[in-house]
């Protein structure tokens, strides 16, 4: 099973940016598509971004389009989410997840590996 590790979370204004990483420690890590979750208190696990294997397909959620940009550098077994123009309602656990096939259906029961997840927080 994929081992994922989440970084690069913290406090920041809104309006401001962050770039999260996910890295992974498995040498077969471009077989695995990878999405980007969050979880804010009280509230499901809800897909952000995901993106296939090779990178050549990405999918985002509507509230995030044209602010997050997700991308991967499968030499380094590490994938990214760049987040820009964050909202206080970005505020949330961010979590990696990885399967094998498409990003859609992107349900969080449709991967298997996760990480322990980073906080970001959204805030003035």
């Amino acid at each position: 099973q994929l081992q994922l590790v989440e970084s690069g979370g913290g406090l920041v204004q809104p309006g401001g940016s962050l770039r999260l990483s996910c890295a992974a420690s498995q040498f077969t890590f471009d077989y695995y598509t990878i999405g980007w979750f969050r979880q804010a208190p009280g509230k499901e696990r809800e897909g952000v971004s995901c993106i296939s294997s090779s990178g050549g397909s990405t999918t985002y959620k509507d509230s995030v389009k044209g602010r997050f940009t997700i991308s991967r550098d499968n030499a380094k077994n590490t994938v990214y989410l760049q987040m820009n123009s964050l909202k206080p309602e970005d505020t949330a656990v961010y979590y990696c997840a990885a399967r094998m096939g498409n990003c859609s259906p992107g349900r969080v029961a449709d991967f298997g590996s996760w990480g322990q997840g980073t906080q970001v927080t959204v805030s003035s």
